[in-house]
C-alpha cells in the first residue's frame, strides 16, 4: 500500500464524523447465491419466468432511457386507484414496498420517537427506524410465531409515532385475522400512523385473514402497503405501492428520493395488472401456495413444528440448530434464510427443489 493509499484509508475510516448508530448498523444481508445446480429459496422470490408480455413491456422503455421516468409514476397509480376504489392522489409508488416503509417512517417518527412492530418480523424495520433517528420497540411475537397485537397495542406510548403490522408476517407466514385487526386498531390512537405491510397477501387462502382492502377510506390513520416484487414476479425492478389518506402519503412524497421507481418498473407494473397477465400470474400464485401447503404438511408428517403460513415461504423455528441447519441445506444445494439463533426462512421456489428440501430435513430430524 502506498503512502497516498494509507492516507486515503486512514482518513476514510476515521477522519469523518458519522452518526455512531449508523455506523453500527449492519447493511441489509441479500441472501447468498445458490450453486450452479442448486435453488435460491432464501429472498422469497417467484421461481417463475417473467410472462412475456411483461418483458415486452419492459423492452419497450429501452427506447428512452435517455430521459428521466415520470416521478410520480402517474400512470400506475391511475390503474392501482381504479382497481382499489380510490383516487390517484391516494395512492403512492415507491422502489418497492420497503422504500416506501421507509419514506413514511422518517414522516413521522424522529429522534425521541418510538416505532413499535412485532419481533421476529421483517429484518429491514429496524434499521428504518434507526435511520429516521428514532426508537424501535420491537414486542415479541407470540409461541405460534404470530403478532401479539394486544402486547403490541399496550406498548404503543406518547412517544410511539408508527405501528407496523405485517400479515402474512416475514419470515414466519402466519396471519392476523380480520376480528384481530379491527379490535386492534380500536386501542390506536388515531393520532399514530399505522402501516399495514401486506407484501404477500396474494398468498393468503385463509378466509379469516384480514385484506387490507377492506380497510381502505375507514381509519384516517391507516395505509396499506403492497408490492409486485412477489406475487408479480417483478423483484428484480423494484416496484411496490401504499394506499391511504392524502395527507399522510404527501408527506411520504416528501421524503422520497426523486425518481426512485423507473419508466421499466412503472411499464411491467402496468402490463402486469392486465387481465389477461394477471389470471396467468394468479395460476402461478395457486402452484406455489398449493406447494407451500405439501411441503409444510410433509414437514409435520416428519416431526418439524411449522407454523401455518399464508405466504410464499416457511418457517423453521430450529432454534440454537439454525446455522447448522442452513449449512447443511446449503451444501445440498439450498440456500434458505438463517436468522440465528431464532430460525430458518425457505422460500418455495422450483418444484425440483422439494425432494432435496424433504428429504434433508427428514434426515436432519431422524439424527
Amino acid at each position: 500500500m502506498t503512502a497516498t493509499e494509507s492516507t486515503a484509508t486512514e482518513s476514510a475510516s476515521t477522519g469523518v464524523r458519522l452518526r455512531p448508530e449508523i455506523a453500527a448498523l449492519p447493511p441489509y444481508r441479500q441472501g447468498r447465491p445458490a450453486p450452479a445446480d442448486g435453488f435460491k429459496l432464501s429472498s422469497n422470490e417467484n421461481p417463475f419466468d417473467p410472462l412475456p408480455s411483461v418483458q415486452q413491456a419492459v423492452a419497450a422503455t429501452a427506447g428512452s432511457i435517455n430521459r428521466y421516468p415520470d416521478a410520480t409514476a402517474l400512470a400506475l397509480r391511475e390503474v392501482l386507484a381504479a382497481r382499489f376504489g380510490v383516487s390517484a392522489d391516494e395512492v403512492i409508488i415507491g422502489a418497492g414496498s420497503v422504500a416506501l416503509i421507509a419514506q413514511f417512517v422518517l414522516a413521522a417518527a424522529g429522534p425521541g420517537d418510538e416505532v413499535v412492530y412485532s419481533w421476529r418480523s421483517f429484518e429491514a424495520y429496524p434499521g428504518l427506524v434507526t435511520i429516521a433517528g428514532a426508537t424501535s420497540v420491537a414486542v415479541p411475537n407470540r409461541p405460534d410465531h404470530g403478532h401479539d397485537l394486544d402486547a403490541i397495542a399496550d406498548a404503543v406510548t406518547e412517544r410511539t409515532r408508527v405501528v407496523i403490522v405485517c400479515t402474512p408476517n416475514n419470515p414466519t407466514g402466519v396471519t392476523i385475522t380480520r376480528a384481530e385487526l379491527d379490535a386492534f386498531l380500536a386501542r390506536i390512537p388515531a393520532d399514530r400512523l399505522v402501516l399495514l405491510d401486506e407484501a404477500y397477501v396474494e398468498f393468503v387462502r385463509d378466509a379469516d385473514a384480514v385484506d387490507g382492502r377492506e380497510l381502505i377510506g375507514r381509519h384516517p390513520n391507516l395505509v396499506v402497503l403492497r408490492t409486485f416484487s412477489k406475487a408479480y414476479g417483478l423483484a428484480g425492478l423494484r416496484v411496490g405501492y401504499a394506499i391511504g389518506p392524502v395527507g399522510i402519503l404527501d408527506a411520504a412524497r416528501a421524503t422520497a428520493i426523486p425518481l426512485g421507481v423507473t419508466a421499466a418498473a412503472s411499464a411491467a407494473a402496468i402490463a402486469s395488472l392486465e387481465p389477461a397477465a394477471e389470471a396467468e400470474l394468479r395460476e402461478r400464485v395457486e402452484v406455489i401456495a398449493e406447494r407451500r401447503d405439501r411441503v409444510r404438511a410433509a414437514l409435520i408428517g416428519q416431526g418439524w413444528p411449522i407454523p401455518v403460513s399464508q405466504a410464499n415461504f416457511i418457517w423453521l423455528p430450529v432454534g440454537e440448530r439454525t446455522s447448522e441447519i442452513a449449512e447443511r441445506l446449503f451444501d445440498a444445494g439450498l440456500v434458505t434464510r438463517a436468522f440465528p439463533p431464532e430460525g430458518i426462512r425457505v422460500s418455495i421456489g422450483e418444484e425440483e427443489s422439494v425432494d432435496t428440501l424433504l428429504r434433508i430435513l427428514n434426515e436432519l430430524v431422524e439424527g
